[in-house]
């Protein structure tokens, strides 16, 4: 028996001499790519945001630290397991009550009929110091579970490697940057994506987007993000646990396609940006149903019913006019916008998005900037049945027909990592 303990120690400190290796590796991977010469046109974009861009390079060097930590005082391990799932959720219960205080916080300030709202708000700050401290100490506990739990999930999907899940899922809580994403005005394309810090208001976007169209002609958007697949991945703070597992499972498979091809050609071309986005939306659905079901069954919603693929996207609202349907609504945006610019009518698509915008504003949908860089950005993530602002984009419904191809899910990812172009998709089908 003691050779046994010794044997799974001695491979238990190679293992974690392993994960820290890929850890350092992906870290080179990413800082490097970062410092790539940019274009004409890129470095005209940067002298708008060289201030305001996010800084990967020491989020990153934050984060190993904290893993580190982590790894040191293994905090997960001396809980029971029973315990673990009630510390995450105490742990979104503490991002509420923070989150709470500093709206009361923002509120204070902003009455009109508080003379003194540094006095009127030091009870408030005293407690939302207090809970802040109480906050940071439980985020490390609960990354390290859910990080357990994914990994555990991982492995039953059939996606473990002798044991163990490559990459490790790794994940930090943070402010996420957003992203400036560019779209050329006579069509729908990203063609540069810039990470902004997160602490931009309105007012700020609306200028550096109304700056690249004026100037540079092109068709800008600041969209947020709940999560970014660094290494480790950084994810927004949140009090949905079914938000939150789906999301660090989404950015976990980007972890997984980064070592492979589809992956690796992630910035090379716009259908493989489209089919790695799907992937990662359809994957990192099912695995956050995953752990749902086996850790959070209390909070397990309901399948969706299956719906009927080849009825017409105009169904629902015939059949139920008085009930708006966001999804059918943009589709319908996505496609008339895609005709108009085959035309070579942007004046004209330009208006009909905002007016489109005003029609989703009235309906409850507070859309801040209806144009091309929005499409561009959402229409990537194609992983349901209707388009929605992909619109009739072929790519999302082809990744979707393959993932049906699979009773198990690692065996529709290890197949798609190694997809090199949408026609090699197509010839898979």
């Amino acid at each position: 028996m003691d050779n046994n303990n010794k044997f799974k120690a001695i491979f238990e400190k190679a293992w974690r001499s392993i994960r820290l290796a890929i850890l350092l590796g992906m870290i080179v991977f990413f800082v490097a790519g970062s410092t790539l010469s940019p274009s004409g046109f890129e470095t005209r974009v940067e002298s708008y945001t060289r201030q305001i861009q996010f800084d990967y390079g020491t989020w990153t060097l934050d984060a190993i630290l904290g893993k580190f930590a982590s790894w040191a005082l293994s905090v997960n391990r001396f809980v029971p397991q029973e315990e673990q799932s009630d510390l995450v959720l105490d742990y979104l219960t503490q991002v509420g009550i923070v989150s709470d205080l500093q709206t009361q916080l923002v509120l204070i300030y902003a009455d009109p009929n508080v003379e003194n709202p540094d006095k009127e708000s030091q009870l408030v700050q005293g407690m939302l110091e207090k809970e802040q401290k109480r906050l940071s100490s439980l985020a490390p506990i609960a990354e390290s579970v859910l990080q357990s739990q994914l990994m555990t999930v991982i492995q039953e999907a059939g996606l473990g490697a002798l044991g163990q899940v490559v990459p490790p899922s790794l994940y930090q809580f943070s402010d996420t940057p957003q992203s400036l994403v560019i779209s050329p005005r006579d069509q729908i394309l990203q063609v540069l994506d810039v990470s902004l810090l997160p602490v931009l208001d309105a007012e700020d976007m609306d200028s550096l987007e109304n700056r690249v169209f004026n100037e540079l002609d092109q068709s800008a958007l600041v969209v947020p993000i709940g999560g970014v697949g660094t290494y480790p991945t950084m994810v927004m703070q949140s009090t949905n646990i079914v938000w939150l597992t789906e999301v660090i499972a989404h950015e976990w498979v980007h972890n997984y396609l980064t070592l492979r091809p589809l992956g690796i050609n992630y910035y090379t071309d716009s259908d493989l940006r489209t089919i790695n986005e799907t992937t990662a939306s359809l994957a990192g659905k099912e695995l956050g149903r995953m752990i749902l079901q086996k850790y959070y069954p209390e909070y397990l919603p309901p399948e969706e019913p299956p719906k009927n693929e080849s009825a017409n996207p105009g169904t629902a609202l015939e059949i139920a006019p008085d009930v708006f349907d966001f999804r059918v609504e943009m589709r319908k945006t996505r496609v008339e916008v895609d005709r108009l610019l085959s035309k070579g009518k942007v004046e004209a698509a330009e208006d009909y998005m905002e007016a489109r915008r005003q029609f989703f504003w009235e309906n409850g949908y507070l859309i801040r900037k209806l144009n091309q860089a929005y499409f561009a950005f959402y229409g990537a993530y194609n992983d349901a049945p209707g388009g929605g602002a992909a619109g009739e984009d072929p790519i999302g419904p082809a990744v979707q027909a393959f993932r049906e191809n699979f009773s198990v899910l690692g065996d529709f990812l290890r197949a798609i990592s190694w997809v090199n172009s949408f026609d090699e998709l197509l010839r898979l089908l």
